[in-house]
């Protein structure tokens, strides 16, 4: 990665183009012109107040957290119709997280004993939030630190009177495609954008789980975040091609190279025109093996989009948006009522909702606690049974949802026998209640586990036994089996999902399925990986779930796949301990 001081002397260096890469987090091509955003992060002035100022200071920030909170919910109100629906979600959580009574009582704290200005207790708070965040094994949960650092640099441009950052959409006079370049990109920022002709978005930061990739998403707009300097490489009206993809951007191409991906954006879009036909298509290989295509989805509203795409159910619905940003825990109502609209928009088809998923290096409840490896610690069902009234809340909502249609629970970080016998005891005391009550429910819930620890994987066989389904997290048992930490750029390049161990761990928990009837999918990113939908054929999987973006094309690469003849060259070259070569799959 190019150091940030030298990012200017590369520029003077270009002869004429230069070839950028970060994490291509939705697939296509867009060909326009760089808008360059100004940097979100303010320069925050330190000093201290004077003891007769505090009062003062203090009520300083708290009308700019109003001021920030009623623009946030002004903006919700009036969102446009053909807004994407994450959008007013998002929105209201940078709310919610502003309103947190455990933030302001800890800036305001540092005012009164501190005497920091009301700008610099903010950023102090606001840092200790963000890295609490950060530590977190969850992707998605990791992800949210930039929602901390979104949310205090809003109510900063307010105490400091700044101007807008965004640029003046009226202002860009071009009838070129314009691609939006920014060190981050908030969905209080991406709402502002609406209007405008952009193709794409470009980030120096985030991941496939950050707001900007998710809203991007929704949108079907590329996207390449994580880039580290492209803010500082980039410059307004320079031409760019974005290959979400490969995550590739290409600044001022040659006219060879532009002509090249006009033909592929070309070939892109004809594609996916004809995509559209394969919606209500059966996902049936060449052979005849029926294969199960299924959502995953973070918010309630992404059900529809996961209906008109065609999804047979949602795989991985992931519960942990309830729970995060709010001071109070959610309710058995709210839960309730958040799970049972999902059950409803899927009319019929099964929907698999994960327990909540939490480290242990920031619990729900405000107390702070030291993990030493919070990866390891205290965390997903770990956490739950340690909680057994925060765990009964949740199952028992899962419980009255399902009285709206099939429902399966699903379990995170199993690792042990026990734990799928105390979860099968928490759910029969959580029905017992409700009957008592005389809550409509449902008993008849499937249960199932996610296999992302490695001693899981290795004694599976009881597990498939036990349990109804099991469902593969390919992300994390990939960290465990190879002591990767993804989100670590030193070691990121290490990160191989196709090692051999990890595959055979794979087909080993695929096979004790099959043999006990037991349905074994795959919801990590590989399942959503067109290069490797082949390669996840000839290990025997049966059942796919991932991004709802992600389901005509994996979808169509099963229909052009002979899934018995796959599985002998993938059995080949794993009894070989070799590497699979992808390509080969595909002759």
């Amino acid at each position: 990665m190019i150091a940030a001081q030298t990012a200017e002397s590369v520029r003077r260096g270009l002869a004429s183009s230069l070839c950028l890469y970060g994490q291509g987090v939705v697939r296509g091509y867009a060909i326009g012109r760089a808008v360059v955003m100004s940097a979100a992060a303010l320069e925050v002035v330190h000093y201290r107040v004077a003891d007769e100022d505090i009062p003062t200071e203090k009520q300083r920030l708290c009308q700019a957290l109003d001021a920030a909170v009623a623009d946030l919910h002004l903006m919700v109100d009036t969102l446009p119709d053909d807004a994407p629906r994450e959008l007013g979600v998002l929105l209201s959580v940078h709310a919610m997280l502003l309103q947190d009574p455990m933030l302001v009582q800890s800036v305001c704290q540092l005012i009164d004993e501190r005497q920091y200005n009301a700008e610099w207790a903010l950023t102090t708070q606001g840092q200790m939030l963000a890295e609490q965040f950060a530590l977190m094994e969850d992707a998605y949960l990791r992800e949210r630190s930039a929602d901390v650092r979104q949310v205090i640099e809003r109510v900063l441009r307010v105490l400091s009177g700044s101007a807008q950052w965004l640029p003046d959409l009226d202002a860009l006079d071009t009838e070129d495609s314009l691609i939006v370049v920014a060190r981050d990109i908030s969905p209080a920022d991406m709402m502002r954008l609406r209007g405008g002709k952009f193709g794409a978005f470009l980030t120096d930061l985030g991941g496939a789980t950050s707001h900007t990739a998710i809203v991007a998403r929704s949108m079907n707009v590329p996207a390449v975040v994580g880039m580290g300097l492209v803010r500082a490489l980039v410059r307004d009206g320079d031409w760019l091609i974005v290959d979400g993809l490969n995550g590739v951007v290409i600044v001022n191409p040659s006219p060879t190279i532009l002509q090249e991906y006009e033909n592929r954006q070309a070939a892109f879009l004809r594609e996916r025109d004809e995509l559209k036909t394969l919606r209500f298509a059966p996902a049936v290989t060449l052979d005849g093996i029926r294969i199960c295509m299924q959502a995953n989805i973070e918010l309630p509203e992404e059900a529809a989009d996961a209906l008109a795409a065609g999804a047979e159910g949602i795989g991985l619905f992931r519960s942990e948006f309830l729970f995060m940003g709010r001071a109070i825990l959610p309710s058995e109502d709210e839960q309730y009522q958040a799970y049972a609209s999902v059950v409803r928009t899927m009319a019929g088809r099964p929907v698999t909702i994960r327990t909540l998923d939490i480290g242990a290096d920031k619990t729900l409840d405000g107390e702070a606690t030291v993990a030493t490896n919070p990866a390891l610690g205290l965390r997903a069902i770990r956490y739950c049974l340690a909680k057994p009234e925060l765990f009964n809340t949740q199952l028992r909502a899962l419980l009255r949802a399902a009285a709206h249609g099939p429902v399966r629970i699903l379990i995170p970080m199993v690792s042990h026998m026990h734990e799928i016998v105390a979860v099968r005891r928490a759910l029969a005391r959580a029905a017992d209640e409700l009957a008592a009550a005389g809550v409509a429910h449902d008993t008849q819930v499937q249960l199932g586990a996610m296999v992302e620890i490695p001693a899981m994987a290795i004694a599976i066989e009881p597990f498939a036994e036990t349990l109804d389904f099991l469902s593969i997290g390919t992300n994390d048992l990939i960290q465990y089996v190879l002591a990767i930490d993804r989100g670590d750029r030193d070691v990121a390049s290490l990160y191989d999902p196709m090692h051999p161990a990890v595959l055979r761990l794979i087909a080993h928990t695929i096979n004790a399925g099959e043999r006990v009837g037991k349905p074994v999918s795959v919801c990590g990113e590989m399942a959503g990986d067109v290069r490797v939908t082949r390669m996840l054929l000839g290990l025997g999987l049966t059942g796919f779930s991932m991004h709802p973006q992600q389901l005509l094309d994996v979808k169509k690469e099963i229909r052009q796949a002979h899934s018995n003849a796959l599985r002998v060259k993938v059995a080949s070259a794993l009894n070989r301990a070799e590497r699979i070569d992808l390509s080969a799959l595909s002759a």
